[in-house]
């Protein structure tokens, strides 16, 4: 007679090592390449502990510690940003890596004790994705609700911002055009469908919370980067004065943004002068406008190396260089890149995120706020270059 119960008991952490493996080799789950092995993992051991019990003829069947943490772990995959199809994919690779491990055993059990086995674990694990389910969905909806209850917010002030100015009107009308088409039409789809309890969990329906709330963050960031010209252009936005430690600045900046390099398997090169630790600029517009710059740089490039460099020059005046080896940009382009809601021609990159043809604005808009200028230097296939020059100390402020 095998015991399958102690034969999973000896191989839970090789199971739990191959299928965090098998995870993080799994192209269709990338989110999980961004994640350490803790937070792979989660409550896996757990529930195999608890899968122990339930193969177990002499033991109480723990099918209650599957549940809970089931339910934990839908949670957790909501705010790591997993999609329903990568849950999915998880529990499939779960399954396989389980009967993999236990094909010895297997193929020397009766068959009455193979299909006891059989049934156990996919009961087991059938339930898991149940209740994961459950509760990623209703994460989910809690964060569609979270952002709705921003979109309403900001939505007070881009109406104060409309009746204020109409230079713009026409750009942003089509810009929000899109995302808000997305969101009215997914989410009619799944009010539709919510009802239907035999479909409210299923993979299709989750995915169209995912490109509700994916498009609804779009609109988010369209509306906030608009107001942020908004409060330029109207002068509204004060300078906080502040020595500041350039490299400190920028490594706080790289630390936020690296997991979005990793993902790319992009490499982050930095190259500070150590003598720029008392620049009196204000540090968080400073960091804004090398988060811009280097998510730019990440998103355009497909392979290589983001540079940042600082470098302090003779006439009290500093530079901050970010260089990337992506599509660069062509050269009719480059005096135009800096202007609001304007891309650069989409055949050079197919297929990359979505962007609110803001973000370089505001840069400019940042850089003569702290009295710099910015230089472009790019070439269609090599990379780009955009230099920003600095005061040590800015004047009249």
């Amino acid at each position: 007679m095998i015991d399958f119960s102690q034969a999973l008991q000896d191989k839970i952490d090789i199971i739990v090592h191959n299928w965090i493996e098998a995870v993080r080799a799994e192209e269709q789950i990338q989110t999980a390449k961004q994640l350490t092995y803790d937070s792979v993992r989660d409550s896996l051991p757990v529930v195999l502990q608890a899968m122990v019990t339930m193969l177990s003829q002499s033991e109480d069947s723990d099918t209650g510690t599957v549940i809970e943490e089931s339910l934990h772990h839908g949670t957790v995959r909501a705010q790591q940003g997993y999609d329903a199809q990568e849950i999915a994919r998880e529990y499939r690779l779960l399954r396989r890596v389980i009967f993999d491990a236990l094909e010895p055993e297997l193929l020397k059990g009766s068959g009455a004790e193979v299909s006891r086995a059989y049934r156990l674990i996919d009961g087991a694990i059938d339930e898991a994705i149940a209740d994961c389910f459950q509760t990623y969905t209703q994460a989910r909806l809690q964060e569609l609700q979270e952002l709705q209850n921003q979109l309403q917010l900001t939505n007070q002030e881009l109406t104060r911002l409309l009746r204020a100015s109409q230079e713009n009107l026409s750009h942003l009308a089509h810009e929000l055009k899109t995302p808000l088409t997305s969101i009215i039409g997914y989410s009619q789809l799944f009010l539709r469908q919510i009802n239907n309890p035999r479909i409210q969990d299923s993979a299709p329906n989750l995915a169209h919370i995912d490109k509700v709330l994916n498009n609804g963050r779009l609109l988010l960031r369209l509306i906030n980067d608009t107001l942020e010209i908004s409060r330029y252009d109207t002068g509204r936005i004060k300078l906080q004065l502040t020595a500041t430690n350039v490299r400190s600045a920028i490594g706080t900046v790289v630390e936020i943004i690296e997991p979005l390099a990793k993902a790319k398997n992009l490499e982050i090169a930095l190259e500070c002068d150590p003598v720029l630790d008392q620049v009196i600029t204000d540090y968080l517009r400073l960091q804004q406008i090398i988060t811009n710059l280097t998510s730019n740089a990440i998103r355009y490039t497909q392979a290589g190396t983001i540079t940042i460099k600082t470098e302090l020059w003779p006439d009290k005046h500093w530079s901050l260089c970010i260089t990337d080896t992506g599509i660069g940009i062509a050269s009719e382009d480059c005096d135009r890149i800096f202007q609001p809601y304007f891309r650069a021609d989409s055949s050079l990159a197919p297929g990359m995120p979505d962007s609110t043809g803001l973000g370089l604005a505001i840069v400019a808009r940042l850089v003569n706020l702290l009295q710099g200028k910015i230089e472009l230097v790019s070439e269609v296939g090599v990379g780009s270059s955009f230099t920003v020059i600095f005061p040590l100390e800015l004047d009249g402020v």
